[in-house]
């Protein structure tokens, strides 16, 4: 990234994305995806920790506290409007929109986001089908998604390398750790395979199989692994 980055901001959200996809919230998985060194994650850590952003359990999960989940709520609802600002109206193109979104998520006021949540039409999903969190910060009904992303993820999602899943399903969110790789969300688009879309997922033993309408892409399993869909 560059000097926009605000690495408080970027851990806690990266914290959240782990939440949401089920992947336990540890150090070694920040490092992991934020490409860093372990002893850096760690004094960062350590750093937020102090602040009463999050704790280190017993197990090594870390856990936001209140504080901290208010502030990560607030990145992330920032960074997929920025993500749906770049796609519907700037017109970026869609496996660009995320990598330019997580310099958005630490500049835009809140000001400026609840604008943009007004010139989008009040939206409630990125444009890679995952849910907004905390809207009603925003103004958003008391029927509408509330409270952190983790805890509106749909129950009965799985993910394109459950085991036994196959036949016709719906997509409904690529993760953000999918975002980062371009060259798939690229290959995916392209295919018509995108949140809403009805697909065809056929398990192979090395990886899955998606069939829209004629057009197939094969998709390594630790990639389709965070993609999520509804059965039909």
């Amino acid at each position: 990234m560059n000097d926009l980055v605000d690495t408080t901001e970027m851990y806690l959200r990266t914290i959240l994305e782990l939440e949401e996809e089920g992947v336990p919230p540890l150090r070694a998985r920040i490092a992991e995806r934020l490409h860093q060194s372990g002893p850096t994650v760690s004094q960062t850590v350590a750093r937020m920790e102090r602040d009463g952003l999050l704790t280190v359990e017993n197990d090594r999960h870390l856990l936001l506290t209140e504080e901290g989940r208010v502030a990560a709520v607030a990145v992330m609802r920032k960074h997929r409007l920025a993500e749906l600002l770049l796609v519907n109206v700037i017109g970026m193109p869609y496996e660009e929109a995320h990598e330019e979104a997580c310099r958005w998520e630490h500049v835009m006021s809140d000001s400026v986001e609840r604008k943009v949540y007004e010139l989008l039409n009040k939206p409630t999903r990125s444009p890679y089908g995952n849910p907004i969190p905390g809207l009603e910060v925003l103004g958003l009904p008391s029927d509408g998604l509330q409270g952190d992303s983790s805890t509106v993820i749909n129950a009965g999602e799985r993910n394109l390398a459950f085991p036994g899943l196959s036949g016709s399903v719906v997509v409904r969110r690529i993760c953000e750790s999918v975002q980062t790789n371009a060259g798939v969300l690229r290959q995916l688009h392209a295919a018509g395979i995108d949140p809403g879309a009805t697909v065809t997922v056929a398990q192979e033993r090395d990886g899955v199989t998606i069939d829209r309408s004629g057009d197939k892409i094969r998709l390594p399993r630790e990639v389709a692994s965070r993609v999520f869909v509804d059965a039909r």
